[in-house]
């Protein structure tokens, strides 16, 4: 009895209320439950904005990548252009243009014009620099005249490739304008490639196309120590350099600009879209500073807003205010969303990380491949009787490098193996039928410094079966033969039989120093050299390294690729 009249006392107070507030309680549930969609849609807008920005921040941090990467390719093609200018005492044209086509400028140097020489002139040598004009039509005389408080002028040389757009600068003082004179002083102080401010260039004639020039200076020995000889240097136009490091980014949806300084319409360098003097004011934007050669620059990216709620905010707005049932479900989905929007920062962050070790990586081989080159520069030099003997030898190491750069390029800077390291050295000696060349040995991967030693080793053991050996005449016969002698060490054995008998009194060759000192020293084992007289007989030890001790993406938790590389 006193239960059913607690039942009946509880509809009495629900019908009391609906009956006293008809309108009231239905509006009031209608604002609770509005209120709690306008609280999820702005917890939604505001994941999706920090993700966007996320987003944009690591987009911008790729094109600057990109930027910095392009910079640093074409810096370590003047490094090595300055290292070679230095020890020659004349630079003929025929040989600077040789020594810029075996440059073999790729991918990573497209948006520069090319590559140029520019040698300090003092005013009593101008009569003979105006002496060398060349063809009718190819303005090289210097201009403009040196003025009288100009102690010296730095006039463009030579620049290839040899353009009807690139004559135009031929014979133009660089030193006499303003801009450029601070970059050459720069880079003369500091010894390091140095880029120019805003420019236009000299080859744009009545074009007003921004760009700039990237200086090396070039030294020369003199009784006070070292004095400048002149610059190698590449100039670039501004917008093609932009493009080219976009089209690796992908930066599509993306607006890019790049300012030479402050972010002013005077100071910009380059954009990617048309409408170059405005932006739109619904735009996310991330700006960061890059340095080109030396010179800091701004980058600015930024995307345009979408106007309105998205889509996952408009389902939420219909739902909530249709049904107060689906709370639980909302919750769920913007839990769910929170996740989602945590794992997008931490992949963005991840990207970041991994292209900011890429690029130290990358420095850091192209620092040790410039050494290489620099040690091989320095011992032909010494074992080199006159500057011909100095160029054959020098082209072909450099080449040997170049075929097994090459197979490094195509394996990412993984591993590369033994038998294609061995078949890119040996294929110009394989081809005739009077010899024969024979390889034996199971697969074995190869860390990259470690198949450039074994490379260079192979050249010059081929390089001299051809000269003296095997390879020199009919019937000669060589093989190499590589075997696992410990699961960290492959051993590579060179035979040579057939072939004119071997001098037992003989010279010590540069050869035989570049394998025992250098290629000896990079692999961290002895070479047994043997020059039986029925033939050449070479040892190496190469190690055999795990790929994470020398792949940046094999040290990943899990070993797991990023998505859309290669693993």
């Amino acid at each position: 009895m006193v239960l059913q009249e607690q039942k009946t006392s509880g509809r009495s107070r629900t019908k009391r209320w609906l009956l006293r507030y008809p309108r009231g309680l239905p509006i009031g549930i209608f604002i609770l439950i509005a209120a709690i969609t306008v609280l999820s849609i702005f917890a939604i807008e505001n994941g999706e904005a920090e993700r966007d920005r996320a987003q944009l921040n690591a987009r911008a941090t790729a094109i600057a990548s990109a930027l910095e990467r392009r910079a640093n390719a074409s810096s370590a093609y003047l490094r090595a252009g300055a290292a070679l200018l230095s020890t020659m005492d004349d630079i003929p044209p025929d040989d600077f243009r040789r020594f810029v086509s075996e440059l073999r400028l790729d991918a990573d140097y497209r948006g520069a014009e090319g590559i140029g020489w520019a040698q300090v002139v003092v005013p009593s040598e101008i009569a003979a620099f105006d002496a060398r004009a060349g063809d009718p039509g190819t303005r090289n005389e210097l201009y403009p005249p040196l003025s009288a408080e100009q102690p010296f002028a730095i006039p463009v040389t030579y620049l290839q490739p040899d353009t009807e757009r690139n004559r135009r600068a031929l014979g133009f003082d660089m030193y006499s304008e303003p801009v450029r004179r601070a970059a050459m002083e720069e880079a003369e102080r500091t010894a390091r490639p140095t880029a120019t401010d805003k420019i236009v260039l000299q080859q744009e004639g009545d074009g007003q196309s921004p760009g700039f020039v990237v200086f090396m200076p070039v030294f020369e020995a003199s009784e006070g120590g070292r004095s400048l000889k002149g610059f190698i240097y590449s100039p670039f136009n501004a917008r093609d350099f932009l493009q080219s490091a976009l089209e690796l980014e992908d930066a599509g949806a993306y607006g890019v600009r790049l300012y030479d300084g402050d972010r002013e319409t005077e100071n910009l360098l380059a954009s990617n879209f048309e409408d170059e003097a405005e932006q739109p004011d619904d735009t996310r934007e991330a700006a960061m500073t890059v340095t080109i050669a030396n010179n800091p620059w701004q980058l600015v990216v930024f995307e345009r807003g979408q106007g309105g709620l998205s889509g996952l905010s408009m389902a939420t707005l219909i739902f909530g205010l249709l049904v107060g049932a689906l709370l639980m479900l909302l919750v769920r989905m913007l839990t769910q969303q929170a996740q989602e929007d945590e794992a997008s920062l931490a992949w963005f962050e991840e990207q970041a990380s991994i292209r900011n070790s890429l690029t130290r990586e990358l420095n850091h081989r192209v620092k040790n491949t410039l050494a290489n080159v620099l040690s091989i520069i320095a011992l032909t030099r010494r074992r080199a009787d006159d500057l011909q003997e100095f160029a054959d030898g020098l082209d072909g190491r450099i080449r040997a490098l170049s075929a097994t750069h090459d197979l490094l390029t195509q394996s990412d800077w993984g591993s590369t193996p033994v038998r294609s390291v061995i078949d890119a050295e040996l294929l110009p000696y394989a081809q005739g039928e009077d010899r024969q060349v024979h390889m034996k040995g199971p697969d074995v991967e190869l860390a990259p410094n470690d198949a450039l030693s074994l490379g260079l080793a192979v050249h010059e053991l081929a390089t001299n079966a051809a000269k003296y050996g095997a390879l020199s005449k009919s019937g000669g016969v060589v093989d190499v033969e590589w075997r696992l002698v410990a699961e960290d060490l492959v051993r590579v054995e060179w035979r040579e039989s057939g072939g004119p008998p071997v001098k037992q009194e003989r010279s010590r060759g540069f050869g035989m120093d570049l394998i025992e000192r250098i290629v000896a020293h990079e692999l961290r084992h002895p070479v047994e050299l043997d020059f039986d007289p029925e033939g050449v007989r070479c040892a190496l030890l190469v190690p055999v390294r795990r790929a994470k001790e020398f792949m940046i993406r094999a040290n990943r938790p899990g070993g797991a690729p990023l998505e859309n590389e290669k693993a």
